[in-house]
């Protein structure tokens, strides 16, 4: 499903003496079965923003379209629970959202909220675990014995469960050491690839959005501030800087390297293994007798 922000605004507390703009006319448009990454600092306007995805609050001002659906100022769309279970939310540690005896109930709560029959969830529960990197001998047990790790992926299981078609992740990897984030990343990444969803990642994490996102939205106090293919956001160092915000380890390398040597390499998104041939050669190349 595309995904379209049309001149949409959005005021907390609207017509009282705490009015708070939070939005502020934001135009997008997310093609379907795009990855995109929504960058910016607290306050910027990201966790307002994918709060309209599924109708959980409307415009102040604008239209949302997700799909077919329209979200218009002040009324949701009809098929508000229709909309909900075509689009997964993994919120900051989702594991707080657990709350059944056992892993399993907890994973069906969503599906058999929105009337899938039983044989369907049973189903649908076999084909997520091995995606989510669990093992079907868990079913059993209460979510609330295993490991935080295990936790995550259970209630990740039960998003995934209602098969969704847009999966927004808001900050999914919070509270991991780094090699869980690479993980955790790397799974939504499969995930993403093997169902065709939309995927829409709210991060911190710059080198998370240049190693996934096919497109880059940076959030600016309420306002859309920059927005493109990541190797084309990122290098301009200038632009992010003036709102606090560094480019990529990887970019920040090349720019080293070229100050170093004296020539460039643009980046295009290469993978390690031909950023690594294409640093040899010219370094090949130099001089380095120096």
């Amino acid at each position: 499903m595309d995904i379209t922000f049309k001149d949409v605004s959005f005021i907390y507390q609207a017509n009282s003496p705490f009015a708070h703009i939070a939005l502020k006319d934001v135009s997008f448009h997310i093609p379907s079965g795009s990855f995109v990454a929504i960058i910016g600092h607290t306050g910027s306007g990201k966790s307002t923003l994918i709060q309209h995805l599924n109708g959980l609050i409307t415009p102040t001002k604008g239209e949302v379209r997700i799909g077919d659906y329209r979200i218009h100022s002040g009324k949701k769309p009809d098929s508000l629970k229709e909309l909900r279970s075509r689009v997964g939310v993994v919120f900051q540690y989702p594991e707080h959202q657990l709350f059944d005896e056992t892993v399993e109930k907890d994973i069906a709560f969503g599906p058999k909220n929105f009337g899938v029959p039983a044989v369907e969830i049973s189903k649908r529960i076999n084909e997520i675990l091995p995606a989510v990197g669990l093992d079907e001998n868990l079913l059993d047990r209460s979510p609330f014995d295993l490991s935080g790790g295990q936790m995550r992926r259970v209630a990740i299981a039960g998003v995934l469960a209602v098969k969704p078609e847009i999966l927004v992740l808001d900050e999914p990897t919070a509270g991991l050491d780094p090699k869980g984030q690479r993980e955790m990343m790397d799974m939504f990444y499969n995930l993403h690839k093997d169902q065709g969803l939309t995927t829409v990642l709210v991060t911190h994490s710059m080198e998370d959005a240049v190693k996934y996102a096919d497109q880059v939205i940076i959030m600016n106090k309420g306002s859309k501030y920059m927005e493109g293919p990541p190797e084309e956001v990122f290098v301009q160092r200038e632009l992010l800087n003036q709102v606090q915000l560094d480019i990529p380890e990887i970019i920040q390398f090349l720019h080293a390297f070229e100050t170093r040597f004296g020539s460039h390499i643009p980046f295009k998104r290469q993978t390690i293994e031909r950023l690594a041939q294409e640093i040899s050669q010219v370094v090949k190349g130099a001089d380095l007798r120096e």
